[in-house]
């Protein structure tokens, strides 16, 4: 297929390189740019023509970026096989990202050395858009502002914005390729020495509205990202996005995106993570408690090959329930096949006792490279298996999963040492978009109780049920529980690391979960009475990046790899 025929019919715009250089006139260019006079806040679609005739939706979405109806889409603009109707504008082939854009910004202008962008939809547009659009990653953001030193972030429409070919992600002809990951001073420390750099980054103040803590951004910050998840509990979308704007509004700042180095940003007290909160709280009492413990608790010694030690991995949601989607990856099959792996790793390279909670049955516990759409069973492998019912909190398969590890874990420790027993569970989260890498969740020790006991129910038959689904916890076991989770956590993040895996940047190690105004400790980790238990979700899978690399197998397997050297890296003193 020809590409500049496709550009040709897309509306008008030349290759990098190529001799045209100026918008097409007439009908294509017309069709191209028919779109809705007032997209609205939200969005914005256009109806596409495709070459040997038809038309495509192509939507823009605030905050989601780029979107395409694969209906009659040729297979030359798809990267791979879709796995909806609708295909993300990183699932595309160079031709249909060269197709796409030229649908939606037709005015555009691709010369031989830059394209010259023209600001369509300004409410819905943005510089971090542009740069992933154009340079293959949002995060390169500050790059296209150096470019445009007289351009303002806050965006109107028709402003003019030029991307040098250099910028251009290789899919357009440039040469930016890769994913990029801000590195900042605090990356190099460890968990507790990071908290404590962003604490003294802090000042506690009080204006007309009450007490804050004052942080003052640095160059390339962004209050969603660093203040907003670096600071607090919020990581889902609508709750950075809420808590962002609200701190914005307290501190003066008109525009989100057009923030200046040094700006004062005012976060509400009581919005504030333990780690933060002022002196003299319990909040902050509680959480040098449990550092105190990190630093003094014993290391458990099995050598490399792990002896003695036994582990049930968890792979989140399955069957019925897909978990996360975004960006064309689903949570379900994808988490489970990196249990899989590490599973297999676990059995070939050492003699840890390894189970899983969870099967499918069409699939064993093989590994897949291509994962073409959800699975449609998954069971607890509880006696009788049972077919699994989703993840949300009143699911009898959540609680399952709990009591049939903590079963596996009270057989071995009658002969074994419980304290080689660990737990984790395999999730991927969907998170606000600038988020990205592993995050690992410990049980709070805060938020672990004395003693829990399921209701009984006749309606679930299960041995394993019957035998035991009562939990107590002393104090002591619940501090020990997250001082070791916090152990393993940093552990698994330095080998993730190592292996050239993105971790997320501000506090990759959390002992709560904040959504929609709700703290909690997952069931799985909550309830477990493994020594060592936590939740790894392993990517963000609305970050276009983090999504692209749980798709290829490649980098399933390495993350596999990393999982079990972590493990091992732990239980070697």
């Amino acid at each position: 297929m020809n590409p500049a025929a496709i550009l040709l019919l897309a509306g008008g715009v030349a290759l990098a390189g190529s001799a045209g250089s100026k918008p097409l006139s007439g009908a294509a260019g017309e069709a191209a740019a028919a779109a809705s006079a007032d997209p609205g806040p939200g969005s914005a679609e256009v109806a596409a023509p495709l070459p040997g005739g038809g038309l495509a939706r192509i939507s823009l979405v605030f905050r989601q970026g780029v979107r395409v109806s694969t209906a009659g889409l040729p297979p030359g603009f798809l990267a791979a096989a879709p796995a909806g109707d609708w295909a993300a504008f990183g699932e595309l082939s160079p031709d249909g990202k060269r197709w796409a854009l030229g649908s939606l910004f037709p005015r555009d202008v691709w010369g031989q050395e830059e394209v010259l962008h023209r600001v369509r939809w300004p409410q819905l547009e943005s510089v971090w858009l542009m740069a992933s659009l154009f340079m293959g990653h949002g995060q390169r953001y500050d790059q296209l502002q150096a470019a445009n030193p007289g351009s303002a972030e806050k965006l109107k429409a028709g402003d003019r914005w030029l991307i040098p070919r250099a910028l251009l992600s290789e899919d357009l002809g440039g040469s930016a390729g890769g994913a990029v990951v801000r590195v900042q001073p605090e990356d190099s420390l460890d968990d507790e020495a990071r908290v404590a750099a962003f604490r003294a980054m802090l000042s506690y103040e009080e204006d007309a509205e009450g007490k804050y803590a004052g942080y003052h951004l640095r160059k390339g910050e962004a209050l969603y990202s660093s203040v907003v998840m670096r600071y607090t509990d919020q990581v889902d979308p609508q709750g950075v996005n809420d808590l962002a704007l609200e701190i914005a509004r307290r501190s003066g700042i008109d525009d989100v995106r057009g923030i200046q180095p040094g700006q004062l940003a005012k976060i509400p007290l009581e919005a504030l993570a333990s780690p933060f909160q002022p002196e003299g709280t319990v909040a902050l009492a509680e959480e040098r408690e449990v550092r105190a413990e990190v630093r003094r608790i014993p290391r458990v010694s099995a050598g490399a090959r792990l002896r003695g030690v036994r582990i049930v991995l968890d792979a989140g949601h399955g069957g019925i329930d897909q978990g996360a989607r975004a960006n064309g990856v689903w949570e379900s099959d994808y988490v489970y096949d990196i249990t899989m792996r590490v599973r297999r790793l676990l059995e070939q390279d050492t003699d840890a006792s390894v189970s899983c909670t969870i099967l499918y049955p069409g699939l064993g516990f093989s590994t897949r490279s291509r994962i073409p759409a959800p699975t449609g069973r998954a069971e607890i492998l509880t006696t009788p298996p049972f077919a699994n019912d989703g993840e949300n909190p009143n699911a009898v398969s959540v609680h399952l999963r709990w009591v049939l590890a903590n079963h596996l874990f009270a057989g071995f420790e009658r002969a074994g040492d419980p304290r080689k027993t660990l737990f984790v569970s395999f999730h991927a989260d969907s998170l606000h978009p600038s988020a990205r890498g592993t995050m690992v969740y410990v049980p709070g020790a805060v938020g672990v109780p004395a003693a829990f006991a399921l209701p009984p129910s006749r309606s679930v038959p299960v041995k394993e049920l019957a035998l035991g689904s009562k939990v107590s916890f002393s104090a002591l076991e619940r501090l020990q529980g997250e001082a070791r989770s916090r152990v393993f956590a940093e552990s698994m993040l330095k080998a993730l690391q190592d292996a050239g895996i993105p971790t997320h940047e501000n506090r990759p190690i959390r002992n709560v979960v904040l959504r929609a105004g709700k703290s909690f400790i997952p069931a799985v980790i909550r309830y477990s009475t493994a020594a060592t238990k936590v939740l790894m979700e392993v990517l963000n899978l609305t970050n276009p990046d983090d999504a692209a690399n749980l798709k290829d197998p490649a980098f399933r397997e390495r993350y596999a790899q990393a999982m079990v050297k972590g493990i091992q890296a732990y239980y070697r003193k």
